[in-house]
């Protein structure tokens, strides 16, 4: 089996060095980048299969890395930054990314976590290859092309608002604790809380526009649960 690929933009090279070490270790195949357009670059000729992603880039930052590989790329992103705020986190999985890593960071861990997201992108890629469509009124979900559709018109929606609203879609009247809504969508690695699932949620509702997002109705104290 091929080496799955993955490419470091991160203008500081000793970050670079430190983690293509580490990764080459547990046989990934690594590329660097030191720049926003370099990165851009290497994205596209070396077809990578998750990017870590730095935010503090010299020529284009990471957050507009994000905004120009999202919707349409779906390569999975770990976005790397000192940035500790959770308005920070929270704007890097808004703009698609996968996971978030705070400065000073373990290698190890961010090894751990890129095996991680591989892991949950390889699993969403094998379901969304069966040909399925979730359809309800006036809204319809495709799973193979992980499009969706509102009265006949497609919608933009981030990979991550996109998974969210097939597994409530999925499973309907089901009421989903936010917790389990973070191990089924992010993942049982993923170190965020609550706050992500209510903002995404908040996202796709403004994006579903009305009546479908009255579809995703609240239970208050608990979570979420899709009923038409």
């Amino acid at each position: 089996m091929a080496s799955r690929k993955v490419l470091i933009i991160d203008d500081d090279q000793n970050i670079c060095k430190i983690l293509k070490e580490y990764l080459v270790y547990e046989d990934f195949d690594v590329v660097t980048a030191n720049s926003g357009q370099d990165g851009l670059k290497k994205i596209e000729s070396e077809v990578p299969d998750l990017i870590i992603l730095d935010i503090m880039l010299p020529e284009m930052d990471g957050w507009e890395i994000c905004q120009e590989l999202r919707p349409e790329n779906d390569i999975p992103i770990i976005m790397l930054s000192a940035k500790t705020k959770d308005t920070d986190k929270i704007m890097g999985l808004e703009l698609g990314a996968d996971d978030y890593v705070t400065k000073p960071f373990s290698p190890k861990e961010v090894v751990s976590r890129v095996k991680a997201v591989l892991r949950r992108s390889s699993s969403e890629e094998k379901e969304s290859s069966e040909q399925k469509i979730l359809s309800f009124p006036e809204l319809e979900i495709s799973k193979s092309y992980r499009s969706v559709e509102v009265k006949g018109e497609e919608i933009s929606l981030t990979p991550k608002e996109f998974d969210l609203l097939l597994t409530l879609a999925s499973s309907p009247r089901q009421v989903f604790s936010r917790e389990k809504l973070l191990n089924k969508v992010w993942g049982y690695d993923y170190y965020g809380d609550d706050r992500t699932v209510d903002t995404h949620i908040k996202s796709l509702r403004q994006k579903l526009g009305d009546p479908v997002r009255n579809y995703i109705e609240t239970v208050w104290g608990v979570g979420y649960k899709f009923e038409v």
